[in-house]
């Protein structure tokens, strides 16, 4: 089980994951006029046509996407609450009011830190990639099309957080190419691929991890379904040196419940023996989590 300090932490680092991709935005991105993806991308467009298009005037030192930002966000961590968990829902909304705060108040340079685009478009996905990375390795997520990618994630098989992000930036691209210019869309495009080559490298989601254990102990099986909730198969062989019994069993988890199981493991049987295989393909009842 998770204690109490471990969650701490967690909940302390989906804080952190929040306030590191808004920096990442406001420091790097939005000094050159470009543009993030998903709901923050919305967010941006709809302030910069309230700003250029609607002649609507707002501080220079209060960036009012991320107010736009979170008023979006709002049905859709109604939705992370009701439908996806408790737990990630009050993870997610504290790194979204991180953001908030941040893109709010972190002062926008009025030239950019760095002249060359292509540098600050790489920089700038570096870091908001590790953000957002940060915060759903720790069981939150950044708000937006994370909730949904998540939820849709549940209900449909072969679908993925990375495929709706693909869609719905489509048409915000396209929107900013349409309302700016094309070098507009272009650049953004280049940061949002740097973004999220290094959100897949911080965030492993969803990879299935084999498990084939080998124990004598057979109440081993039964505690591994009380704590992780996961379905486990067995049968009983033996050594082919020695010919011991021994209980094999099989299971199949995420790649972040290795460390429970192992801790599981040889918390009841110390000399049991452990083999992991990553990504099979899973058909069936097992439960995606995030």
């Amino acid at each position: 089980m998770i204690t109490k300090e471990k969650q701490s932490y967690k909940f302390l680092m989906v804080i952190i994951g929040g306030f590191i991709f808004a920096a990442g935005v406001n420091l790097f991105i939005v000094p050159l006029g470009l543009y993030s993806g998903g709901v923050v991308g919305i967010a941006q467009i709809i302030r910069s046509i309230l700003i250029q298009f609607m002649n609507i005037n707002i501080p220079n030192n209060f960036d009012i996407a991320g107010v736009i930002n979170f008023l979006i966000n709002i049905p859709l961590l109604i939705l992370a609450f009701s439908v996806i968990s408790h737990l990630f829902f009050y993870k997610t909304l504290c790194c979204v009011i991180a953001q908030t705060i941040a893109f709010s108040f972190i002062p926008i340079p009025s030239t950019p830190i760095i002249e060359d685009i292509l540098a600050s478009c790489l920089i700038g996905g570096v870091i908001c990639g590790y953000g957002i990375g940060l915060a759903l390795r720790n069981g939150g997520s950044g708000g937006g099309l994370d909730i949904l990618g998540v939820y849709f994630t549940k209900k449909i098989n072969d679908f993925s957080v990375g495929k709706l992000s693909i869609i719905v930036n489509v048409f915000v691209y396209l929107g900013c190419a349409i309302l700016f210019d094309i070098s507009t869309a272009i650049y953004s495009i280049l940061y949002m691929a740097c973004f999220s080559l290094i959100l897949d490298r911080t965030h492993y989601q969803n990879i299935n991890i084999t498990s084939i254990i080998f124990t004598k102990n057979e109440e081993v099986q039964k505690e591994i379904m009380t704590q992780t909730g996961r379905g486990v198969t067995y049968w009983d062989g033996a050594g082919a040196y020695t010919n011991e019994k021994t209980r094999v069993l099989v299971t199949v988890i995420n790649k972040y419940e290795i460390n429970q199981l192992q801790s599981i493991v040889s918390s009841m049987d110390p000399n049991a023996f452990l083999i992991f295989s990553e990504g099979p393909e899973v058909v069936g009842g097992f439960e995606k989590r995030l």
